[in-house]
């Protein structure tokens, strides 16, 4: 129960974070996760209210419709950041914040035009695979992997995969890590640097909008104009992983462990019994992240040229 719990809070991190390290290794900050996680959420749950049928028991086609949806939207959040960031080489920190502001105001002022309150809801239970077969009747890993968990659980490790795959095996990956790195290089042989970094950034855009939507599923049936600052963990889960899939991988199931942990510390009786205050639990996740940052950001290389605008006739 633990464990499929910590894939509840894992695999948002571990999309947005991956997002995050798309844009990054092109050589673009983007600590505007949380701003595309809330944007795709509310467009995504909005698309939800709106089509979903109520008297179907599944409707997993609706939730996958619903993920192009938010990436569309964090695609279009990711254009106005990297315009201001590649073309008008804007500070790419402001541009960032600038989407953080504007999200969460947005959503709530739609939502309360739209339906009176910033509440948007939906069906959740819809969305949770009963068993997958073959798999699901393993001892053991069968009930605690693949039974009762939402389909955007597996995504998750797909899209991390996919990820891997594309950073280190593909043509356009290294050029990716390229212009992050030494973009009057990569430019020196041929590759835009322009069109690498914009791809870059609106990869980082449509992964970190399916993240917020892949965070709202599980969590409720209904959004408010918040993910909690699941953008901001996104982006320390990036750095402790050193902008690497794997570490980041790690990464995002240690924090997702202890969030579960904090939730589900009643149920613990070791936990239960050592009479600490729930406040601490809930804090816990947040207290480490501080902890392992300070310890492992000295360690974490970030892309060298990660936050320059790229100037043509530079060196």
């Amino acid at each position: 129960m633990l464990v499929r719990q910590s894939m509840i809070f894992m695999i948002p991190l571990l999309v947005v974070a991956l997002g995050g390290m798309f844009s990054e290794r092109s050589g673009i900050v983007n600590i505007a996760l949380e701003g595309k996680m809330v944007m795709g959420a509310f467009v995504g749950v909005l698309f939800l209210h709106a089509f979903q049928n109520p008297e179907h028991e599944t409707n997993h086609w609706i939730l996958l419709v619903a993920l192009v949806v938010a990436m569309l939207t964090g695609i279009i959040m990711a254009f106005l950041h990297a315009f201001a960031s590649i073309n008008l080489k804007a500070n790419q920190i402001i541009s960032g914040i600038a989407i953080n502001m504007f999200a969460p105001a947005f959503a709530i002022f739609a939502a309360i035009f739209i339906f009176g309150t910033q509440h948007v809801g939906f069906i959740q239970l819809q969305f949770r695979i009963v068993s997958v077969p073959l798999l699901g009747s393993i001892p053991v890993l069968g009930p605690m992997l693949f039974q009762g968990a939402f389909i955007t659980t597996y995504l998750g490790f797909l899209i991390f995969a996919i990820s891997a795959f594309v950073l280190y095996k593909t043509k356009f990956g290294l050029r990716l890590r390229a212009c992050g790195e030494h973009p009057q290089a990569a430019d020196s042989v041929g590759i835009s640097v322009t069109k690498i970094r914009y791809a870059g950034v609106l990869i980082s855009g449509a992964l970190a909008g399916m993240g917020g939507l892949i965070w709202v599923i599980p969590q409720a049936n209904l959004f408010s104009g918040s993910v909690q600052g699941y953008g901001f963990l996104a982006l320390a889960v990036l750095i402790f992983g050193a902008w690497r899939p794997r570490r980041i991988l790690f990464a995002a199931f240690f924090f997702g462990f202890l969030q579960a942990i904090a939730n589900s510390f009643t149920g613990i009786p070791f936990l239960r019994d050592l009479g600490i205050p729930a406040a601490f639990y809930s804090m816990a996740p947040y207290i480490f992240t501080l902890i392992f940052l300070a310890f492992t950001a000295k360690n974490s290389q970030a892309p060298k040229a990660v936050g320059q605008p790229y100037d043509k006739g530079g060196r």
